[in-house]
């Protein structure tokens, strides 16, 4: 019973294994419960995301052993993912701070949420529910802490959204789109080489918009102080 339960465990984080067993659903199922439930985030999101784009792919079959259907993935995936985080700010809003008032153990740590809640002061409450997307463990604590921190509903769930389609849009596709090129190199034991700069350029690509705007108030800044400086200079005798 218990070598049971272990390989139960094991193919429930093993990305190949849930894709075989149980295709497009078992996508949508690991994503709400990774951004819905408080323990979720062991769950392989990211990795199981790059592996069904390539599942979804003509060359399929090759390196995954099983063939998903891409329109339906690419609906599924983004739905539970953004019905799971939207649960999970939920749970936050309902109980407070009572949610995380557990000793820690093997699979909670207040450590974890204290980094989910210093993650969303730093950036602020849009910036850091959809940047949290792709960080393991802040995405699944985040969700509840927003909740906690009284961000409101109707606002998170329009930052849920964006995040929620860049997220598990842009790792499919790149999963997708390369794996004819990758059918020789890529596997289940060595796909974590590949997932950690598709995820690295992604979250590049994501912030851009936001370094651009900070360029601009930073020129602005500039361009404020300087008559400013100016007017002063003239003033002193």
């Amino acid at each position: 019973m218990p070598e049971a339960l272990a390989d139960g465990v094991a193919g429930l984080l093993n990305p190949t294994s849930l894709l075989q067993a149980f295709g497009v659903a078992g996508v949508a199922i690991t994503l709400f419960a990774e951004t819905g439930l408080l323990l979720g985030f062991f769950l392989p999101g990211d990795s199981l995301l790059f592996l069904a784009g390539i599942a979804a792919s003509p060359v399929a079959r090759d390196i995954v052993g099983v063939q998903l259907n891409l329109p339906l993935l690419l609906a599924a995936a983004p739905l539970s993912a953004i019905i799971g985080a939207q649960l999970g700010h939920l749970l936050g809003t309902r109980f407070g701070r009572r949610l995380f008032a557990r000793p820690d153990s093997r699979l909670f740590k207040a450590a974890y949420v204290a980094r989910a809640e210093a993650y969303f002061d730093q950036y602020g409450p849009a910036k850091a529910v959809v940047l949290a997307r792709f960080i393991p463990v802040v995405r699944t604590l985040l969700n509840p802490v927003a909740g906690v921190l009284g961000m409101p509903v109707g606002r998170f769930l329009r930052w849920n959204i964006v995040g929620g389609l860049v997220w598990t849009e842009a790792i499919l596709l790149a999963g997708y789109l390369p794996a004819a090129a990758l059918r020789d190199t890529v596997s289940a034991q060595n796909i974590d080489n590949y997932l950690l700069p598709v995820i690295a350029v992604i979250v590049l690509i994501s912030l851009a918009p936001l370094l651009i705007e900070a360029l601009r108030h930073r020129r602005a800044g500039r361009t404020v102080r300087g008559p400013e400086s100016a007017t002063i200079g003239e003033e002193r005798p």
